[in-house]
Formats: C-alpha cells, sequence, structure tokens
C-alpha cells in the first residue's frame, strides 16, 4: 500500500477549477477564520499555522516523485497570501525548479493579507510564476460584513482587488448569495455589484450561503433579525444585482453545486440572456431547469 505523496491535513478544500491542480499545503486553516459563515476550518487540527520550509520541499519532491511534471499548483490551506513575499517566492521558486512544465500558481487570498503586500511585491510573485488569487468577498455591504464577521470592508476588499489587477494578476472572486437573509437582501446585492464594478474581476462567481452543521454559529451576528430566503427570495436578490452589475468583460459562473439555478456566462455582453434566465425560474416556475434539493451541497 502506498501513502500519498503530500502530507495533507484533513479537510483539504480548493476552487472547483483547481480540479487537475497539485494542491501544495503552505499553510494550515486560516489565518482570520472567524467568518460565522465558514466552517472549512473550524476543526482542531485545522489551527492555523504557517507550514515549516523543510516539510513543504519534502512534499514537492515527493509529488514530483510520484505524478513526473505537474503543470498547476494550488497553494492551500484558506490563504497562502498570508506568508510573507520572501517565503513565497522561495515557495513558487522550489516548485519551478522541481516542475520545469510549471505553467500556473493560485492561492486563495484574504483582502486583508494583501494590505501587508504593495503592488510591487505582487509583480514579483506574478513574474515568479503566481497567476490567480481566488478572493471570498462575499458581499460589498458593510453591514452584513460586519454582521458575518468578514474582518473585512467595501474599501478593504476594493483595495485588495485593486492591487491585483495593477500587478496584473487574474482575479476571481466569490459571492455569497443569500448572505443577509431577507432584512439585508436588497442593500446585499446592489452594494455587492457597487464593488464588482468598481474593481472589474476577471472571475466571478455566486454560491449559495448554507449551513451544513447548523446556522447557531451564523445567527449571532442577527439575533432575530435573520430570516434566510426561500428559493425564490435568492432568485430575486440574484435578479438585483445582476441588474446592477456594469461589468465590460467579467466570466460569470453561478453554477456552484449549492445553486438552484446554473446561470453561466461574460458579463456585460451576456447580462440580458442571464436576466431572461433568472426572470423565468422567478415567473414560470418549472419552465427552467433547477438543480434538486438533494444534489445541492458545498
Amino acid at each position: 500500500m502506498h501513502s500519498f505523496p503530500i502530507d495533507y491535513i484533513e479537510p483539504v478544500f480548493r476552487p472547483p477549477s483547481e480540479a487537475k491542480s497539485l494542491i501544495l499545503p503552505v499553510t494550515n486553516g486560516c489565518s482570520w477564520n472567524q467568518c460565522t459563515f465558514c466552517e472549512m476550518y473550524t476543526q482542531p487540527q485545522k489551527k492555523f499555522r504557517a507550514r515549516k520550509p523543510d516539510d513543504i520541499r519534502a512534499d514537492i519532491k515527493n509529488a514530483a516523485e510520484a505524478f513526473g511534471n505537474v503543470r498547476r499548483v494550488f497553494l492551500a490551506d484558506g490563504d497562502a497570501m498570508v506568508l510573507p513575499t520572501r517565503r513565497l517566492l522561495e515557495i513558487i521558486g522550489d516548485l519551478k525548479q522541481t516542475f520545469p512544465g510549471l505553467n500556473r500558481v493560485s492561492s486563495y487570498c484574504l483582502p486583508r493579507n494583501l494590505a501587508k503586500k504593495t503592488v510591487e511585491e505582487l509583480v514579483q510573485l506574478r513574474e515568479a510564476g503566481l497567476k490567480i488569487l481566488y478572493v471570498g468577498m462575499e458581499s460589498g455591504d458593510d453591514e452584513v460584513l460586519r454582521r458575518v464577521n468578514k474582518g473585512e470592508t467595501w474599501e478593504s476588499t476594493r483595495s485588495a482587488l485593486v492591487k491585483i489587477r495593477e500587478a496584473g494578476l487574474v482575479s476571481s472572486v466569490m459571492v455569497l448569495n443569500g448572505l443577509g437573509g431577507e432584512h439585508l437582501s436588497r442593500q446585499h446585492a446592489i452594494n455587492t455589484a457597487s464593488l464588482c464594478n468598481e474593481t472589474q474581476p476577471d472571475y466571478l462567481s455566486t454560491l449559495v450561503v448554507s449551513f451544513p452543521q447548523g446556522e447557531a454559529r451564523f445567527r449571532e451576528g442577527f439575533g432575530d433579525d435573520f430570516v434566510p430566503l426561500t428559493q425564490q427570495g435568492l432568485f430575486e436578490e440574484i435578479r438585483l444585482f445582476l441588474e446592477h452589475l456594469e461589468l465590460e468583460k467579467t466570466i460569470f459562473r453561478s453554477d456552484h453545486a449549492s445553486n438552484y439555478l446554473v446561470l453561466k456566462g461574460t458579463l456585460g455582453k451576456d447580462k440580458e440572456r442571464l436576466l431572461q434566465q433568472v426572470n423565468m425560474a422567478i415567473t414560470q416556475p418549472g419552465a427552467v431547469p433547477l438543480r434538486e434539493e438533494w444534489m445541492r451541497g458545498l
């Protein structure tokens, strides 16, 4: 029986688009780990720590022996960009030396971590091989962000995404449909669209907020104010969000397993088509294919 070449601490998460990438843990867990909607790194074994350089090098060496010339690498866990630029450059350098055919390195990225990095540092990382940063925007509404203890604001996320664009890196932004519940739905949709318009991400995806382990932790920030959106409410919120988007060339996806309605297109050229799909789901239930409840998940 052969052991896997990477020393993972389960569970391990990665974006759907990194399915064919080598997942290389350079940190364990998430340095913030206080968002009430996120259960990804709440287990005791996922307590945050930066991994030792020698352990990372050993994993790279073992992966090379097991897989040969890897072309894509995703730096895990929750926010590898918390590491100093010097360390990230060393890791990417080791990867490129070991995998001559490497053409893409990517990572999740908390906006707060880019506050500590200059555009020039991000350019260095891009020139070394970093290509894509996945940013959890979640919402562009400061009240929603405060209630879910995101630790970010409209401005902190804007600043991070502007730095990413100025450095020539690709940004992939995630938004959570339903995050503010019924009471904050309108401002959540409109202010999130405003933040997207301001930053023009390369990729934009929406997921539906869900609570596999229950809502108790999440409700602490809302109390009695939180009323979850119904399926129709989610559709109405995404319609309002799309109506207020003014994007030039952003690849849009609402096809994560948590979504009832699958939407795909490029904004802005496909905006009207996408709105027609949402409108049909609202006004003609059953006329548009929806994901069955049993098929939905994280």
